[in-house]
């Protein structure tokens, strides 16, 4: 079942409910507490869940670890997931520390970059040449890719995952990629995310002083 974007995203914020309700100790739980946690309705939760063939019970509700299994197989998080980076700069540094995604289910199996300068093949997540990524891809049987690089550089990097066998992409450069049909490519691009914060921002400020 294919689902939209947004229901993608519900579906991993209810499972960061669900993980929070469960940590207080709930073994149930209701549509409208999960509607609140993610700021939908009720119907919205049940639409979604519809989708994969989810239902609960009108009385009875949800049990949670049940809903949890279900939510972490249509995300793809009943196994590792091995992910690499194209990029040893300043993002794939923060990536590479950050310690969240082991607990999600998500493998960082290494990175790649063309500057020797940069290369370090004993590191907990080594960093390596660009000339070894098909061998890695394949070895490791990787699928998803993050692009740390230039713009300039963000085509040639995506044509050379995609010919490695890669299926999905996470693009922080500020550009877009064209991709084959059975890829996907996402994009972070941090600058127009704040330039649309700082919008809003703004316009709550004039509507104040009105």
């Amino acid at each position: 079942m294919v689902a939209n974007r947004n229901s993608i995203i519900r579906l991993s914020r209810y499972k960061n409910a669900l993980n929070r309700l469960q940590s207080l100790g709930f073994v149930k739980v209701f549509s409208d507490n999960l509607a609140d946690a993610v700021g939908c309705t009720a119907s919205q939760v049940r639409k979604d869940f519809s989708l994969f063939g989810i239902s609960g019970n009108k009385k009875g509700g949800y049990q949670i670890d049940n809903l949890l299994e279900k939510l972490q197989y249509i995300l793809g998080k009943d196994k590792i997931q091995k992910v690499i980076i194209v990029g040893a700069g300043n993002i794939a540094s923060a990536l590479m520390k950050y310690k969240g995604f082991e607990k999600e289910g998500i493998r960082l199996t290494a990175a790649f970059d063309i500057d020797p300068s940069k290369f370090k093949k004993n590191n907990e997540i080594p960093i390596l040449p660009l000339e070894e990524l098909k061998t890695v891809v394949k070895e490791n049987q990787i699928r998803i890719a993050i692009i740390a690089v230039p713009d300039v550089a963000a085509q040639q990097v995506a044509d050379l995952l995609f010919e490695a066998g890669i299926k999905g992409i996470l693009n922080f450069a500020p550009t877009r990629i064209k991709s084959p049909d059975d890829c996907v490519v996402n994009y972070v691009n941090l600058e127009h995310e704040l330039e649309n914060l700082i919008y809003f921002v703004n316009v709550l400020d004039k509507t104040k002083v009105k």
